[in-house]
C-alpha cells in the first residue's frame, strides 16, 4: 500500500514536471533583462519585452487585495462567530456558488455593470472582477481557520473580562492569522493567473499605463495574445511570459506552504 500510494504521488507530480520542463525549454531562452525592462515593439519587429504587462498584472493584484481581501476577511469572520443565523447560512451557500462559478461569467458581470456604465475599459474593472474571485475563497478560508482556533482561547479572554468583539480580533483572529494568510495567498495565486474576466474589463494596453481608470496590460492577456499570433517572436515571449507567470504563481505557492510550515510547528 506504500508503494502505491508512492506510486500515485509521483503519478500526480508528472503533470507538473513536465509542464514546467516544456516552460523551460522553450521560454527560459527567451527571459532576459530586455523582457522586464523593455516595452513590446510594433507588429513585426523583433525584440521588445513585457515591463508594462508585468507591472499591470502586479498593479491589478495589488488593487484586487485592496478591495476583496477585507470584506473576506470580514465575511469569513461575521460565519464563523454567528453560524446559525440565517444571514450567516446564506452568505456561506452564495459563497460556496461563487467558487464554481466559471471565471468568464465575472468577467461578464463586471462588463456590464463597471465597464459600460463607465464607457470603457480600466484597470478597476479588471480589480473588481479579481476581487469578486477572490472574496469567497477568502471568506470560506477565514472562517474555517477561525473555526480551528480552540475555544479555550476564547473562554479564558471573556474570563478576564475582555469584550466579545476585542476577543474576536485581538485573540481568535491573531490566533488563525497564519491560516488566515495563507488562503489570501491562495487566493492571489488563483487571481493573478486569470485571463479570460481580464478580456472583458481590463482588455490589454500595448503602450505605458497605470491608471485606475484606463485599460492596462497584463501578462495573462499578453500571452494570449501573442501566442495566438503568426510572428515567430511574439510566440517566443509568450513562452516567456508563461513561464514567468508560472514562477510568480509558483512563489506564491511556496510562500503558503512557509506559511503552513510555521503554523504547524507552533501547534507542535
Amino acid at each position: 500500500m506504500v508503494g502505491l500510494t508512492v506510486l500515485a504521488t509521483v503519478l500526480a507530480l508528472v503533470p507538473l514536471f513536465l509542464v514546467l520542463g516544456y516552460l523551460l525549454s522553450k521560454g527560459a531562452s527567451s527571459v532576459n533583462w530586455n523582457f522586464f525592462t523593455k516595452m513590446p515593439t510594433p507588429v513585426g519587429q523583433s525584440g521588445g519585452g513585457m515591463a508594462n504587462a508585468i507591472v499591470g498584472t502586479f498593479e491589478l493584484v495589488a488593487v484586487a487585495i485592496v478591495m476583496g481581501v477585507p470584506v473576506g476577511i470580514g465575511a469569513g469572520i461575521y460565519l464563523a462567530e454567528n453560524p446559525a443565523r440565517w444571514l450567516a447560512r446564506a452568505v456561506r451557500f452564495a459563497a460556496d456558488i461563487m467558487m464554481g462559478i466559471p471565471s468568464i461569467v465575472i468577467g461578464i458581470f463586471v462588463y456590464a455593470v463597471v465597464v459600460q456604465p463607465a464607457g470603457g475599459f480600466s484597470t478597476f474593472a479588471g480589480a473588481a472582477a479579481l476581487a469578486i474571485i477572490m472574496v469567497p475563497l477568502v471568506t470560506r478560508t477565514t472562517e474555517e481557520m477561525i473555526l480551528l482556533v480552540p475555544a479555550e482561547l476564547r473562554e479564558a479572554a471573556l474570563a478576564l473580562g475582555v469584550p466579545r468583539w476585542r476577543t474576536t480580533l485581538s485573540v481568535v483572529v491573531r490566533a488563525a492569522g497564519s491560516g488566515i494568510a495563507t488562503g489570501i495567498i491562495l487566493a492571489v495565486a488563483r487571481v493573478a493567473g486569470e485571463t479570460a474576466p481580464l478580456l472583458f474589463t481590463a482588455f490589454g494596453n500595448r503602450f505605458w499605463s497605470t491608471a485606475l481608470t484606463q485599460p492596462i496590460a497584463s501578462l495573462t492577456v499578453q500571452v494570449y495574445t501573442y501566442a495566438i499570433s503568426p510572428f515567430a517572436d511574439w510566440q517566443r515571449q509568450a513562452w516567456a511570459g508563461a513561464l514567468v507567470l508560472t514562477a510568480i504563481v509558483l512563489a506564491l505557492e511556496v510562500g503558503v506552504r512557509w506559511i503552513t510550515r510555521g503554523t504547524a510547528r507552533v501547534a507542535r
